[in-house]
């Protein structure tokens, strides 16, 4: 499984090929409403995931599989029952990432302003 916190520059900055996966894994509706249930609900089986919903267990499955290969939950045997938990620190490293690009943007931003204002 890939893991975000790992997966750094020197500098340790969040390196972007290793951000992928978990802004992919995050762009399927269903993953992202599995992620959004989980964080509210706290740890949660297939079963409890797939009620109220029209996605089958077979689905849930395999979403959780792909967010689980980006790092972004983990399951845990209990008995019978394969429980799902979120893993905080991934979505943690995620934001990391986005506020990365925002700084950058932002003086992208400011230099621009800066020369259009130097210009007139």
């Amino acid at each position: 499984m890939a893991r975000l916190a790992a997966q750094r520059s020197r500098s340790g900055q969040l390196l972007p090929r290793y951000a992928a996966p978990v802004f992919s894994a995050l762009g399927d509706d269903t993953r992202l409403a599995i992620v959004a249930r989980l964080c509210s609900s706290g740890p949660l089986s297939i079963v409890s995931l797939t009620e109220g919903t029209r996605v089958t267990r077979q689905a849930v499955t395999k979403h959780l599989h792909t967010l689980a290969a980006a790092g972004l939950v983990r399951g845990n045997r209990e008995g019978r029952e394969q429980v799902w938990e979120i893993q905080p620190k991934c979505l943690i490293e995620a934001r990391r990432y986005l506020d990365l690009i925002s700084d950058q943007w932002d003086e992208v931003i400011e230099r621009l302003r800066a020369l259009v204002e130097k210009d007139t």
